[in-house]
């Protein structure tokens, strides 16, 4: 199992050919108190950088992006009917999709944890 992060502050968990997906802690705490999540149905097909799902929160409505192609296997109904699990635990329970890869080759183009606090810590 790996974990890769984007410049948009998603998460993506490796497991075989399966990506789960979520925000970051940075993203959450940027966003403040996470009202509402709408999620991507299974077996939707997603294009890698193109929207997937939405979290809104008492500052912003932002959307969510796939890291990585392919096509969605679940999304995840607790946190619509629980958005603030995406800020108690974003990157655990918190997660909002998971989807097979179709080319495992995009993970290359995406930040391991040491960079991506890097890049945090340069924003």
């Amino acid at each position: 199992m790996s974990v890769y992060y984007t410049k948009e502050h998603e998460w993506v968990r490796v497991e075989g050919d399966t990506a789960t997906v979520g925000i970051t802690d940075f993203a959450q705490g940027q966003l403040g108190d996470v009202v509402f999540v709408e999620v991507p149905e299974a077996g939707k097909a997603l294009t890698k950088g193109g929207e997937a799902a939405v979290v809104e929160s008492v500052k912003a409505a932002s959307d969510v992006y796939a890291p990585v192609s392919g096509t969605v296997i679940e999304g995840n109904q607790a946190v619509v009917d629980e958005p603030s699990l995406v800020n108690t635990d974003p990157e655990n329970a918190g997660w909002f999709f998971k989807l097979t890869l179709s080319d495992d080759h995009q993970i290359n183009d995406l930040m391991s944890e040491e960079q991506y606090k890097a890049y945090c810590e340069s924003l």
